[in-house]
């Protein structure tokens, strides 16, 4: 089955994390099978080396479905999508469903604390991202340096290193990231041409 690829504007780098997603098409009244044929391609799919991870998104009434795969480089991501199996379980889906395209998408692991709920809008570009992310950690990085380091001095480096994502991990994914994005979302988000 030929393969409809679109590039995003994000450039798919070798040996990067890349996501990509799939979307197909179903013949009315054939949701149930489309539906049993996704598990199990997914368990497959979960078996191939180089997979972080599928999801199955079916947003609007109809009959479209997306697939969400997420590979470790793109090169283990064409070894899956040209790979004998994922043709096998292709042609059990003859009839009942067709892919019409795909998007391609390299990603930084960092997009989770960027993302807009309830949305399909893309991650900043990765430079607003790291700017937004050292202006979290910075004042982070300063407290725990003055307050936390001089009470631990004492104690086994490997303590005393654990100490610090302890501290500053949770604090920027669960409150300061979060906040970062929503104070700066015009900027983080702001189209090229602006």
């Amino acid at each position: 089955m030929a393969h409809v690829v679109t590039m995003s504007t994000t450039e798919v780098r070798h040996g990067e994390p890349i996501t990509t997603v799939l979307t197909w098409r179903v013949r009315p009244g054939h949701e149930r099978e489309f539906e049993k044929w996704t598990r199990g391609i997914t368990r497959c799919a979960r078996q191939f080396p180089g997979n972080e991870g599928v999801s199955w998104l079916h947003p609007e009434d109809g009959h479209r479905y997306h697939s969400v795969l997420r590979w470790s480089d793109p090169q283990r991501l064409t070894a899956w999508l040209e790979s004998p199996e994922r043709a096998d379980w292709h042609k059990r889906i003859e009839g009942v469903a067709t892919e019409i395209g795909s998007e391609r998408q390299s990603t930084t692991g960092m997009e989770t604390w960027f993302a807009l709920p309830g949305t399909t809008v893309q991650a900043p570009p990765r430079w607003k991202m790291v700017l937004t992310t050292f202006l979290g950690a910075y004042p982070f990085v300063l407290l725990i340096q003055w307050l936390v380091t001089p009470a631990t001095a004492a104690w086994p480096l490997p303590l005393r290193a654990a100490m610090f994502p302890l501290v500053l991990l949770p604090a920027l994914t669960f409150v300061v990231m979060p906040l970062l994005s929503r104070v700066l979302r015009q900027w983080l988000y702001r189209p090229p041409d602006h």
